[in-house]
């Protein structure tokens, strides 16, 4: 995008003699999205546990739709940076907000498709947004920047019609007391009557859970982080963080050089060939997961990207080297390609398993009273290890005084995490599919080892010990009237 390296650039000249942005600058461009997004997710639950989660995430695609206003009519810097920042402010509220939206919403026995269709749709993004760069990057104009920029206003738009024709969260509308609205909020979501006793059953169930928090306090962020929420928060925030961990991004924003060491030069269609694999990799994911469940898709798809990154690891350390300029010199070019093969068997199990499953799993194991709290941090933990990643990349990777020059070593480093993944699975996941999440919540304060949680089924609904409570506090007053007559 050469057109946008001239116009933004403030006096420096890059080492190929044109105008471009500094390093600095550079930096400064990338990480302000992300101090954005991570603030964003983290502020959440403020529009999330007030105004409710459906006018939260038309707030919030405003917030964005700011941030695209401000990055399209920029010619300078500083207001490409602000929009940057509002930008990323917006998608952090958003990331947050509809896994939370589509947890409260989605039928138990499909809620794993659902939410996993979340990271679905990041996948598609991915791969349209590398179509619409590619088109427009070698334009001589504004469109070169405006085009792919403003092109975002679309998908902002789609989403705040849709949820104007969407229903509040049910569990939302309990907890604020609207009872008749949530029956008819559901009714709408289940498309059967309000008056159904499936619908009266669920709603029972949603009420039953509340009143229950209710009776042990009121949530802070802190509660977070108390006695039993402790290991489920926990849990959340080392499930997103390993899953950026497990080094997807790095082959997605620096694994051209892999592609270029096996003869594949053009970075356009490096990106297609990654981009199509995420996307239709996602799709057996999203059907297994309802099927299979959480802990069996998060482990076998742990072991399968383990095995990946130690092959591609161990391939690229074996088969390549340096001259004395830092150039990469290739020994064995079908070892290399057998390299680029295991990284897109790494994508495969990655986009069919930990891709959408993060997303799932951190949406339904918090009960209703933290759920916008527990989110927001999980979500914030996943862009802080983003930009983490992003930023500490090129030192580990690059050559020169200062950088570690890991090079295809620094796959070591992601299969360690994927070993780590194998382990966290085994020890801290719950299997969670089939049951609501008031279930969920029970599961959590009945079993208390994952290693049991596939055998596990609910003793009782809260309903049911609700009116088991009530039915006590019934016969012990009649027994006390009994014995005062008496007297």
């Amino acid at each position: 995008m050469d057109y946008w390296k001239n116009l933004f650039s403030t006096g420096y000249v890059n080492t190929q003699g044109h105008l471009d942005v500094s390093p600095s600058q550079s930096s400064a461009i990338v990480s302000i999205l992300s101090a954005g997004t991570f603030f964003g997710a983290l502020g959440s639950p403020v529009l999330a546990d007030n105004i409710g989660r459906r006018l939260a995430l038309v707030v919030s695609s405003f917030v964005f739709i700011l941030g695209v206003i401000f990055q399209t009519a920029a010619t300078s810097l500083p207001l490409f940076l602000a929009g940057r920042f509002f930008a990323g402010f917006g998608v952090g509220l958003i990331s947050a907000l509809i896994p939370l939206y589509q947890s409260e919403t989605a039928p138990k026995w499909i809620r794993g498709a659902i939410v996993g269709a979340y990271q679905f749709a990041i996948t598609i993004g991915l791969l349209l947004a590398a179509i619409v760069d590619y088109a427009t990057k070698d334009r001589q104009d504004t469109g070169s920047y405006r085009i792919p920029i403003a092109v975002q206003f679309l998908w902002a738009i789609i989403l705040i019609g849709g949820m104007l024709f969407l229903p509040e969260t049910p569990r939302f509308l309990i907890r604020k007391g609207n009872h008749d609205k949530a029956a008819r909020a559901l009714s709408r979501l289940r498309r059967i009557a309000p008056e159904h006793p499936a619908i009266l059953a669920e709603l029972a169930e949603i009420r039953a859970n509340h009143e229950y928090e209710l009776s042990i306090g009121k949530s802070s962020y802190i509660d977070c982080f108390r006695g039993p929420m402790l290991k489920r928060q926990l849990t959340g925030m080392g499930l997103q963080a390993l899953q950026q961990l497990t080094g997807i991004n790095f082959i997605f924003y620096y694994g051209t050089q892999y592609f270029k060491n096996s003869g594949i030069e053009n970075p356009f269609t490096i990106q297609m060939i990654t981009s199509c694999i995420n996307v239709g990799s996602t799709i057996p994911g999203l059907w297994a997961v309802d099927k299979f469940g959480r802990r069996p898709l998060l482990f076998w798809g742990a072991v399968g990207m383990c095995v990946s990154q130690f092959l591609v690891a161990m391939l690229g350390t074996l088969t390549t080297g340096q001259d004395a300029s830092g150039n990469i010199l290739v020994y064995n070019v079908a070892a290399q390609k057998a390299g680029i093969a295991f990284i897109c068997i790494y994508i495969f199990f990655f986009a069919s398993t930990w891709g959408p499953l993060a997303w799932v799993v951190t949406g339904e194991i918090y009960p209703l009273k933290t759920r916008a709290k527990s989110l927001s941090m999980t979500t914030a933990t996943n862009w802080l290890l983003n930009w983490a990643i992003a930023y500490s990349t090129p030192y580990l990777v690059d050559y020169g005084d200062g950088y570690a020059n890991l090079q295809s070593k620094i796959f070591f480093i992601w299969f360690a995490a994927c070993f780590l993944c194998i382990s966290f699975v085994y020890f801290l996941i719950y299997e969670t599919k089939g049951w609501s999440l008031e279930e969920v919540d029970e599961l959590y304060s009945e079993c208390k080892s994952a290693r049991e949680s596939s055998s596990w089924t609910p003793k009782a609904t809260f309903a049911q010990m609700q009116n088991a409570a009530h039915q006590g506090e019934k016969e012990g007053k009649v027994s006390h009237h009994d014995e005062h007559v008496e007297a």
